[in-house]
């Protein structure tokens, strides 16, 4: 056999150095928005350790700009430069169990995002070092010369450094304006509105540092101390928490907590609307993604279940380490992920038994609603495969009325009944419970047909032989009755003392 020849390959190398304007300018479109943005800088804090953030906003001045003042360990100028280098972690490198970083990206690509003067003032061991990148210097001489600052204490917001601690400072807000860059009024009204949007999500993110009576964190917008929205409403006292599982791999332990919140009406209005957040609870629902208690994914099944409204209150916590990022796709914003397999199946068989378990629970709920032992107003059919609602006839308050009647007017009466069942404006009625069905409640009743109502209700029920002792209790278990109790209780007083009488 011949001897096989193989020809070494014969290379050349040039300078392939990326152009610093080009790449720079690239960093800004990262998918960041003022919300994750701001979170990344925390994230930066609190690996730091610090204990107290201050976020400092001036959007009424001529040149409007935003401050993130922090107390943690600071940095040496050495840090510093290091710090402000565009990628200055590996991901793949061993990560401290609370570290929050991912890249090494955070702070200049958030800031970026949001900015086109980034500075950075740091103090540690009673030395102070600062450093700037500043987009249009970059664009203009298309370098990566990074500016260091001799005199800090000239810089906006030296002010607010602390003896040990940092201060990021963003300038030049371009990307705030919201296209107001000429009309201050407005520029500053847009910007206050994207502050209260990103309040929220900083509340909502960071909630299990915010928490406690010795809370790991203070954070606060412009002096005003920011309180945390803890999605599950852990501490509610009607929260319904079911034991925690752990899935332990190779890579760390995942645990899963599943939490079915509580009635809108066993809630408070800002508790409500403040665990629902801005799109409502049925499309906060599904899983919340921690990793290192940071909040990463706010609700959504991730293709494991549908949003209805029958689940809209089911809320499973899911906490991983951060060595699990590469199985778990974490993004450079810390604001996505991906499930890996063995964690999908996992889940899928979770939220599956925790899913079919409030729907039964609702459901259950719904029957009892129309019980015809209960008097029901409406009666639920079912018709050749659909669900009807009837007005019920045979109600005390329809009857009593009907007999009341002359023989001619009856069917009338009944007519008309039947027709107000027939109307009923079902599409209307499911796009409002679908979008907001917190907000749909029924029309008041007057004190002379709630009136009518208990005397009917409770005449049959003593024709039926329900003792006058049990009538109390057996007219609260009519939900329509016992959500108005505190009117109705002194009418069935009336009654009885008239029946006794």
């Amino acid at each position: 056999m011949g001897t096989v020849t193989r020809n070494k390959l014969e290379t050349r190398e040039v300078d392939a150095t990326p152009y610093a304007a080009s790449l720079i300018e690239g960093h800004r479109d990262f998918g960041y928005n003022l919300e994750t943005a701001l979170a990344d800088i925390i994230d930066n804090a609190i690996t730091a350790g610090a204990r107290t953030v201050e976020l400092i906003a001036d959007t009424v001045a001529d040149e409007p700009w935003i401050a993130l003042a922090d107390d943690g360990s600071g940095m040496t100028e050495t840090e510093l430069v290091e710090a402000m280098r565009l990628g200055s972690k590996n991901p793949t490198d061993e990560r401290e169990a609370e570290d929050l970083g991912r890249f090494g990206l955070g702070l200049k690509s958030a800031s970026f995002s949001q900015c086109r003067g980034l500075t950075v003032l740091t103090r540690q061991d009673d030395r102070t070092s600062c450093a700037r990148w500043d987009l249009d210097r970059v664009a203009k001489r298309n370098d990566w010369s990074l500016e260091l600052i001799d005199n800090p204490e000239l810089v906006t917001g030296h002010d607010l450094l602390p003896e040990t601690g940092t201060v990021v400072i963003w300038e030049k807000l371009d990307r705030l304006s919201g296209g107001y860059a000429h009309d201050r009024a407005k520029r500053a009204e847009h910007m206050n509105s994207e502050l209260s949007h990103a309040e929220h999500h900083l509340r909502l993110v960071f909630h299990r540092f915010l928490e406690g009576a010795k809370p790991r964190l203070k954070l606060s917008l412009n002096g005003r101390p920011l309180k945390p929205i803890d999605p599950m409403a852990t501490s509610h006292a009607a929260t319904q928490k079911d034991p925690e599982e752990i899935l332990r791999l190779r890579q760390g332990d995942v645990l899963i907590r599943c939490h079915t919140l509580p009635h809108h009406k066993r809630m408070s209005r800002e508790e409500w609307e403040e665990t629902g957040g801005p799109e409502g609870h049925l499309k906060s629902q599904g899983l919340y993604v921690y990793r290192e208690k940071r909040l990463i994914i706010a609700g959504g099944w991730l293709g494991l279940a549908r949003q209805t409204e029958l689940t809209k209150l089911c809320r499973i916590a899911v906490d991983i380490p951060n060595t699990m990022d590469a199985e778990w796709k974490i993004d450079v914003k810390k604001a996505s992920a991906q499930l890996p397999p063995v964690v999908r199946e996992r889940l899928k068989k979770v939220v599956e038994r925790f899913v079919g378990t409030s729907k039964r629970t609702y459901r259950s709920r719904g029957q009892k609603l129309v019980d015809e032992t209960r008097f029901p107003i409406w009666n639920r059919v079912q018709k050749d495969g659909q669900i009807v609602f009837r007005p019920n006839l045979e109600h005390p308050v329809f009857r009593t009325y009907a007999e009341q009647l002359p023989e001619d007017l009856r069917e009338g009466f009944e007519r008309c009944l039947r027709i107000v069942g027939s109307g009923l404006p079902i599409e209307t009625l499911h796009a409002e419970l679908v979008g907001n069905a917190e907000a749909v409640t029924a029309d008041e009743t007057s004190a002379n047909d709630l009136e009518e109502l208990v005397y009917s209700l409770a005449v049959t029920l003593m024709e039926n032989g329900v003792p006058s002792d049990a009538l109390s209790d057996t007219l609260q278990s009519n939900p329509f009755l016992r959500v108005r109790w505190e009117a109705a209780a002194p009418i069935l007083e009336d009654f009885l003392r008239t029946r006794i009488s």
